[in-house]
C-alpha cells in the first residue's frame, strides 16, 4: 500500500503497514540514485569476499538466509526488492538515516521490521565502519532472520527492549556516537572534528555511572545480534551481523587473542566500544539459549517488577513512561515525583500531559487533553482497613463511604488524605473499580497540599501497588510525539570533480562486466588514467584485473604490476591479496 512520508511515496507491505505512525518519521527514501559506481564496487568486494570466507566460519543459517532474503553479491539491494522477499518470512525492511534512538530501533524490531541505514561505507572504511550502513544491515542482519528460532528472539528482544527505561546519560551517548559515526564516515570531515567527537564518546563511556535498563539491553543486543558466536568455545561459528559484515573482524574474531566466554545474563553488564574491534566475544550453544537469557533478564526489569524502584527509574529518565497499577489502570506521562513510606510508593506525580489507559487502550475522556499539566494519585490501602479499595464489594464501598454523590474522606497508609465529593467511578470488565472522580477535592500529605479544589476535578487512580513500569506510553495513539529525531543529520558527501571522474571510470568498468563485452582499448585507457591520476586507487584495479584475467595478457600484467606496487602499502596489503585470491580461485 503506497503511503506518503516526508513528501515521498513509500510502498508498504503487509508487515510495514502495521507500524505505528510515530515510527514513520524515521523512515527515509533509499537514495539509490546517489550510490556511485565506486559504492557498488565496495558492496561487491565486501560481499564476494565475505561469502567466500563465511562459507567455512559462519553458522549455516547465513548461506541459507542469503538465498531466502534475496541479497545479491553483485549490486546494492533495493529496499522494495528486499521487502518482496522478506515478507515471505514475516519480516520487512525500511531505510533510516544512520543511528536512530535505541527505543525506536527496538520498537521497529518488535514489529518484525529491520531498520537499514541507507548509506554505504566509503572505500576508506571498507574493512569496518563505526557507522551503520547497508552492508552491515542488509548483508549482516537479514540472512540470519531466515532462521525461525533466531527471528523470534530478535522480535522478542525488540518487544522487551523498547520498554527498557533509559537515563539521560544514554541519550548523551546516543547523540555522541551518532555524531562520531557520521563524521568518521564522511571524507569531508576534518581531523579536528573527528578527534573532538572521539574524545566526547570516550569521556562519556568512562562516566556512564550505574547502567540503565536500556544500556543493559543494548549490551545484550551487541553481544548477540551484533557480535554473537554460536557453537562450542573451541570451535564457534559466526552469527552476529557486526561480524558477518566486517571483512576484518570476521577473520580476526576466531583467533585465540579474542577471548571466548559462555553467554549468560552477565553479558548485560559488559560494555562495548563501537569504535574498536572487540577484545572478547560471547558464545551461545544454540539459538534457543538466547531467549532463555532474555527472559531471565526481563524478569529483572521494571516492566515486570514495578514498585518504588521501577517508578524511580522513570523519574530519573525524565522521559515519557508508564506505570501500571494492580487494577490494570495505566498512567502514561513524564514522572517527576514519588512519595514513599517504608520503601513503598504512596503517591506519584507526573508534570506533563498524561493519559490513562487499560490494556494499552486509552480510557475515553482521559487523554492528554483531560490531564494537560500532569496527574497525581495515591497508591495503597486505606489506613486501618485490611481490604484494598479494588477488592471491595459494592456493600464494602458503601460502608466506607465510597459512593457516588457523597462527600468522603479517605485516609491512606503513609499519610495521604483525599477529601471531596465523589462524582463518578470507572470499572473494568470484571467489575473492579479502577478510577474515582471527585469535585471540591483536596489531597494532602500531612501538611503538604498535593491537589487543591480550585484546580478542578480530581481523578484518583485505584491500585494497591505498582506492578509494572516501562518506557513509552501504554497507548501510542495518546501522544503525538513519542521519540525525538536527532538534530545531527548525515551529511551528503560532496565529491570533487576529480572524484566524480573516478566514479565515471568505475562506471565504465562496471558496464563492461555487466554487458559481458570487453573492449580492451577502453579498459587500457581506464588503466592509464587511474595510474596517472589516482595512484592510490586499488579497488578499480582489482575490477579491471578480473575483467582481463587470462584474456589480454599485456594489460593483465600491467594491472598486476600496479597492484603489487600498491600492496607495499600496509593499508592495502591484505585487501589486495584477498581480492586477487578471489579472482584467481574463481
Amino acid at each position: 500500500m503506497p503511503t506518503a512520508i516526508h513528501g515521498h511515496t513509500m510502498q508498504f507491505n503487509s508487515v510495514t503497514e502495521k507500524l505505528p505512525k510515530h515510527l514513520h518519521k524515521f523512515i527515509v527514501q533509499q537514495p539509490y540514485k546517489d550510490y556511485t559506481a565506486q559504492n557498488q564496487a565496495v558492496w561487491r568486494y565486501v560481499m564476494r569476499l565475505n561469502i567466500h570466507v563465511l562459507k567455512q566460519i559462519a553458522h549455516k543459517s547465513y548461506s541459507n538466509g542469503l538465498k531466502k532474503t534475496g541479497i545479491d553479491e553483485e549490486t546494492i539491494p533495493k529496499m522494495e526488492g528486499m521487502n518482496r522477499i522478506l515478507k515471505d518470512i514475516g519480516w520487512a525492511a525500511v531505510a533510516v538515516d544512520g543511528f536512530i534512538p535505541p527505543n525506536a530501533f527496538m520498537e521497529f524490531q518488535a514489529y518484525n521490521v529491520l531498520v537499514i541505514s541507507s548509506d554505504i561505507r566509503t572505500i576508506d572504511h571498507i574493512n569496518y565502519t563505526p557507522a551503520p550502513d547497508i552492508i552491515h544491515e542488509a548483508a549482516g542482519h537479514a540472512p540470519i532472520i531466515a532462521n525461525p528460532e533466531y527471528s523470534e528472539y530478535l522480535r522478542r528482544l525488540g518487544e522487551i527492549g523498547c520498554k527498557a527505561i533509559s537515563s539521560p546519560k544514554d541519550d548523551e551517548m546516543y547523540e555522541a556516537i551518532r555524531l562520531l559515526s557520521i563524521l568518521k564516515e564522511n571524507p569531508n570531515s576534518t581531523k579536528t572534528e573527528i578527534l573532538e567527537a572521539t574524545k566526547a564518546v570516550n569521556t562519556l563511556q568512562e562516566n556512564m555511572g550505574e547502567l540503565s535498563e536500556m544500556a543493559k539491553i543494548r549490551n545484550l543486543h551487541w553481544w548477540t545480534v551484533e557480535y554473537g558466536l554460536i557453537g562450542t568455545l573451541e570451535n564457534p561459528k559466526l552469527y552476529g551481523a557486526g561480524l558477518l559484515s566486517s571483512i576484518e573482524e570476521s577473520q580476526l574474531c576466531l583467533k585465540k587473542e579474542v577471548k571466548k566466554i559462555p553467554y549468560s545474563i552477565e553479558a548485560a553488564e559488559v560494555n562495548f566500544d563501537i569504535t574498536n574491534t572487540q577484545p572478547q566475544l560471547f558464545v551461545i550453544p544454540n539459538f534457543a539459549s538466547l531467549s532463555f537469557v532474555l527472559e531471565k533478564f526481563a524478569n529483572t526489569m521494571a516492566i515486570r517488577t514495578g514498585g518504588l524502584k521501577g517508578l524511580k527509574k522513570l523519574i530519573v529518565s525524565k522521559k515519557l513512561g508508564t506505570i501500571e497499577l494492580s487494577t490494570g489502570i495505566q498512567v502514561s506521562g513524564i514522572f517527576n515525583n514519588v512519595l514513599d513510606a517504608n520503601n513503598t510508593p504512596i503517591y506519584f506525580q507526573t508534570n506533563s500531559p498524561t493519559a490513562l489507559s487499560v490494556n494499552g487502550t486509552e480510557l475515553i475522556g482521559h487523554g492528554t487533553e483531560q490531564h494537560p499539566s500532569g496527574f497525581g494519585s495515591p497508591v495503597g490501602k486505606l489506613e486501618g482497613i485490611n481490604i484494598a479499595i479494588e477488592d471491595m464489594s459494592p456493600k464494602d464501598l458503601e460502608v466506607y463511604g465510597i459512593v457516588e454523590g457523597k462527600t468522603t474522606r479517605l485516609n491512606f497508609e503513609g499519610g495521604v488524605t483525599v477529601e471531596g465529593k465523589i462524582i463518578t467511578g470507572k470499572r473494568d470488565l470484571q467489575g473492579k473499580i479502577i478510577l474515582i472522580t471527585f469535585k471540591n477535592c483536596r489531597v494532602t500529605h500531612f501538611e503538604t497540599v498535593l491537589f487543591d479544589p480550585s484546580w478542578g476535578v480530581y481523578d484518583m487512580a485505584i491500585g494497591n501497588h505498582i506492578c509494572s513500569a516501562f518506557a513509552g506510553p501504554a497507548d501510542s495513539n495518546s501522544f503525538e510525539d513519542i521519540y525525538t529525531i536527532s538534530e545531527t543529520k548525515t551529511a551528503k558527501i560532496i565529491y570533487s570533480d576529480k572524484e566524480q571522474q573516478l566514479h565515471q571510470l568505475y562506471e565504465t568498468v562496471k558496464n563492461h562486466r555487466i554487458q559481458k563485452i570487453v573492449d580492451f582499448n577502453s579498459l587500457t585507457s581506464v588503466f592509464k588514467e587511474v595510474k596517472s591520476n589516482y595512484p592510490s586507487e586499488w579497488l578499480i584495479l582489482l575490477e579491471l584485473y578480473e575483467l582481463v584475467y587470462d584474456k589480454d595478457l599485456s594489460l593483465m600484467d600491467a594491472v598486476y604490476e600496479q597492484l603489487l606496487t600498491l600492496k607495499k602499502n600496509k593499508h592495502f596489503t591484505k585487501l589486495i591479496t584477498d581480492g586477487l585470491d578471489l579472482i584467481i580461485k574463481k
